[in-house]
């Protein structure tokens, strides 16, 4: 899933109303509970909404529609300056002083600061990533056209004074970049033509319906300008930028420790990540090759991996085939009692956006927590490109096999990522519906697709037509689980320099079983999205979590009950949410 996740105020009234929980809670001596509450909501509206008014669009929050970030170097600062304020501010809150969950949220909040503060001043994609405003941009005007949460003109009023900001954010960007890696450019080229035919067709059909005269006039004229400023920017990235981009992508040991640790409380030396990461990969690849012999005992696991590849829907049957899963899977959760769906509506199936093509397969794109007018959900799936080569398509659609289909339709919707989103109203505070751990929600999801596999789910009858079919849906789900195996030694190795780029390539296909079409387009998210490791590394403390429930709780445990209790503790990472649970401080893994 793709989540955006970036001295008295009048505090945001949409922000307090969120979190009645939160501020019910039993108050210390001092207030501490209170006094952190009133802290957390100015950052959001301070700086966390000020700086990133795209990230309040998505969670739903309107007052932010009309703003676009402020991509100029001097910006950057005030929202450093901001950043290390806050920090001193939350850090001044005494921990002892809150409850258990609110000293969480503190954990929680600390380290998202520290997270920016470490993207800002040590990683700096705003100097090293030209794609960072291209599809930056893009997404700030995908976020007020994709859903109707108020009237076609309204919205475009906003996407009007949006688009009006863009230009300058491009100009922005040529003074900002120095010496990007190559690969950060040629991703940024290879999306730039999307982008533009995004602005140039997909934007005004999303406005067709608007009928306020000057407001679309004046939308003509700022829309025609994006264009315009987009085709130049592109010109720029080819001739100039391109030439000299020759740094380095690699974030290093220490920065990579830091993220890890800010964004999902880990601090697990690297080198016995790798052991992890290393030995998971081995059982699945053993696991693999005992049920591809069960397939065909004639074949080799790669032949029958290569089967596997062929069988697949046509590229205009796929979005339907995703839809096809949905009654099966909802009816296996509830006659299975896996977890509570806390709502009847499914998603919403469509091809994925043009700026996110480059880098993602599938994703889910719910509404923000505070969304009150438009709660679809999208399921999306990036389809093959008209002007791709049969070998291509072939290639692409080998990823969506009959078995990583189910897999995909598991992490993606039921019980995956969508029923995540669907127990955010319950929530315990802001904090948690704002901010998330991707251990948590990639975590959950990936541990989803082996879990639903575990419980009888793939089976003849229930997903599967016949046996065969059955072990290709394992087989499928291995293959997934290998791919995140894969990310995982991949994101280490990349950024420590122990892998080059085709290295990793390399990696994907001959020990992660995936083709080499996805393969590059995993080394290419891998080179930004550096700590992608969080699937495995998310799966494996959730399962270690179940494990110590069960030893604690014996006869009397309960995966319902775990599961719904894992939701209401919201996107929080696993050290916290084991915390709550067991009321411990027992290793993660």
């Amino acid at each position: 899933m793709n989540r955006t996740l970036l001295a008295t105020l009048v505090l945001t009234p949409i922000l307090l109303a969120s979190a009645p929980q939160a501020h019910a809670q039993h108050l210390s001596a001092d207030g501490g509970v209170q006094t952190f509450n009133y802290l957390a909501d100015q950052y959001f509206s301070d700086v966390y909404f000020h700086f990133g008014p795209t990230a309040g669009t998505s969670a739903g929050l309107h007052q932010y529609d009309d703003k676009l970030e402020d991509y100029s170097a001097a910006n950057i600062q005030k929202q450093i300056a901001a950043l290390h304020a806050y920090e001193k501010k939350v850090e001044a809150v005494d921990p002892a002083t809150l409850d258990a969950s609110v000293a969480g949220d503190r954990a929680i909040l600390l380290n998202s600061i520290r997270s920016t503060l470490l993207t800002l001043e040590v990683i700096r994609p705003w100097e090293k990533n030209p794609d960072n405003y291209s599809s930056g941009i893009t997404n700030s005007a995908f976020v007020i056209m994709e859903r109707p949460y108020a009237s076609a003109d309204i919205r475009l009023k906003a996407l009007v004074s949006r688009e009006n900001q863009m230009p300058q954010a491009l100009l922005e960007a040529r003074k900002n970049l120095k010496n990007p890696p190559h690969i950060y450019t040629e991703i940024a080229l290879e999306q730039i033509d999307d982008i533009i035919g995004f602005f140039q067709t997909d934007v005004p059909s999303a406005f067709t319906d608007a009928t306020d005269a000057d407001t679309k006039a004046a939308f003509a004229k700022s829309n025609a300008a994006v264009i315009d400023a987009l085709k130049s920017y592109a010109a720029w990235l080819k001739s100039d930028l391109l030439p000299r981009s020759n740094g380095d992508f690699k974030f290093g040991a220490d920065t990579f420790a830091k993220k890890l640790s800010y964004d999902e409380m880990v601090d697990i030396p690297l080198d016995h990540l790798l052991e992890i990461a290393f030995a998971d990969l081995h059982k699945n690849q053993a696991e693999f090759a005992r049920v591809a012999k069960e397939v065909d005992p004639t074949k080799t696991p790669q032949q029958v991996l290569a089967e596997l590849a062929t069988i697949h829907p046509a590229p205009d049957n796929l979005l339907s085939t995703f839809n096809q899963t949905f009654a099966s899977l909802i009816d296996f959760i509830n006659t299975h009692h896996i977890i509570t769906i806390p709502s009847k509506v499914e998603p919403t199936l469509e091809e994925t956006p043009p700026f996110m093509r480059a880098t993602t397969q599938a994703s889910m794109d719910p509404p923000g927590p505070f969304e009150t007018h438009s709660t679809k959900a999208y399921f999306n799936v990036t389809l093959p490109e008209k002007n791709w080569t049969p070998e291509h398509i072939a290639e692409h659609m080998a990823a969506f096999n009959v078995g990583t289909v189910i897999s995909t339709s598991v992490h993606e919707a039921y019980p995956g990522h969508y029923v995540q989103f669907l127990w955010t109203p319950q929530f315990p505070s802001t904090v948690r519906k704002i901010l998330g751990a991707n251990t948590n929600i990639e975590g959950w999801a990936h541990y989803t697709e082996q879990m639903m596999l575990d419980q009888g789910y793939g089976q003849p009858g229930t997903g599967a037509q016949n046996e065969r079919e059955a072990k290709l849906i394992r087989l499928g789900q291995i293959q997934d689980a290998l791919l995140r195996d894969a990310r995982f030694v991949n994101s280490i190795k990349l950024h420590t320099g122990q892998f080059t780029f085709d290295q990793a390539v390399n990696f994907f296909v001959t020990d992660g079983y995936q083709s080499h079409s996805v393969g590059l387009v995993e080394t290419k998210r891998g080179t930004a999205d550096a700590t992608y490791l969080y699937y495995t590394l998310g799966k494996l403390q959730i399962m270690k979590l179940r494990a110590d429930m069960m030893q604690k709780q014996g006869a009397a445990f309960n995966l319902q009950t775990f599961h719904d209790n894992f939701m209401r503790q919201g996107f929080a990472p696993i050290k916290i949410i084991r915390k709550a649970m067991l009321h411990d401080d027992s290793p993660v893994l």
